[in-house]
């Protein structure tokens, strides 16, 4: 059945109204449009829907079955248009554990005095690809390598490496900062998916951690605070997800984390070019 959205629309209009001459002058069209329009849609159904009575029409019993149905439509139809119209000047910036640190809030104000025209807003999505592949964002910031085929990135910043524990930690509750080495010797809770952390970061050291995988930044920090294991992450995770019985310390000799963002190869999204350079910008300033 290959029906329309207008056809729809002038069997509901005619209906509430009770009159094809009023639903023609609330559609701006002509009564002979709305007549031969509602007839199209009733060749498609292969019932009638409307009956003209004196004073103009009145549904019949199949009119009534499927008015509630075409509402249905054209209330989702209305949503879906909305939902576009929205997305119109929208730039959205996807991250999944945490989006530029302690830039964000700052960025944030600052991109909106500039960039009047686009808007912004930060989604988190705990995905690998922080939202880009579902479609819930236009750009994502990453800290770890995308397919190449299918995405461009840039790096816009390096970011130092934190190790996590249990503020009462036995071993470590009085330490300014600790070595990869000293860590290779405790349980590590990752995040295989989204995480920065794995066994390759021990790869030259003589014995590696052992790893407890958890499935989000929420398990990762109950795990770390109720003293199962520390944490390896982005200076970034430590302003965004500061929590009582969690410190955060520098890792001495840890690598840096470079900071990607990232969208698809062939749909670079509106404000891009603004966006690389005010985060590169902030990155630069640390």
């Amino acid at each position: 059945m290959d029906w329309s959205l207008r056809e729809l629309r002038c069997f509901v209009t005619a209906a509430d109204a009770g009159s094809f001459t009023d639903a023609a002058a609330q559609l701006h069209i002509s009564q002979a449009a709305v007549s031969r329009t509602i007839a199209g849609l009733e060749t498609i159904v292969g019932q009638r829907l409307l009956r003209r009575v004196p004073r103009g029409c009145e549904l019949t019993n199949t009119g009534q079955q499927i008015l509630p149905q075409a509402r249905r439509i054209l209330s989702e139809s209305a949503r879906f248009t909305e939902f576009l119209t929205s997305r119109r000047g929208i730039l959205r910036l996807g991250y999944a554990w945490a989006a530029l640190g302690q830039h964000t809030a700052r960025f944030q104000r600052d991109w909106a005095q500039r960039h009047e025209t686009i808007g912004l807003e930060l989604i988190r999505h705990n995905s690998p690809t922080a939202g880009l592949v579902e479609g819930l964002c236009d750009v994502a910031v990453v800290r770890w390598s995308v397919d190449e085929k299918r995405f461009d990135s840039l790096v816009v910043g390096l970011e130092r490496r934190l190790v996590a524990f249990a503020s009462d930690d036995k071993l470590w509750a009085r330490r300014r900062q600790v070595t990869m080495a000293e860590i290779a010797n405790r349980t590590v809770i990752i995040d295989p998916r989204v995480g920065t952390t794995s066994s390759c970061l021990w790869s030259a050291a003589e014995h590696r951690p052992q790893f407890v995988e958890t499935t989000d930044v929420d398990g990762w920090l109950d795990a770390i605070a109720a003293g199962r294991g520390v944490g390896v992450t982005a200076e970034a995770t430590a302003h965004h997800h500061s929590r009582p019985g969690i410190r955060y310390r520098p890792i001495k000799d840890g690598p840096r984390i470079p900071v990607r963002l990232a969208w698809w190869r062939n749909d670079p999204p509106e404000g891009l070019s603004a966006l690389i350079d005010d985060i590169t910008l902030r990155f630069a300033t640390d």
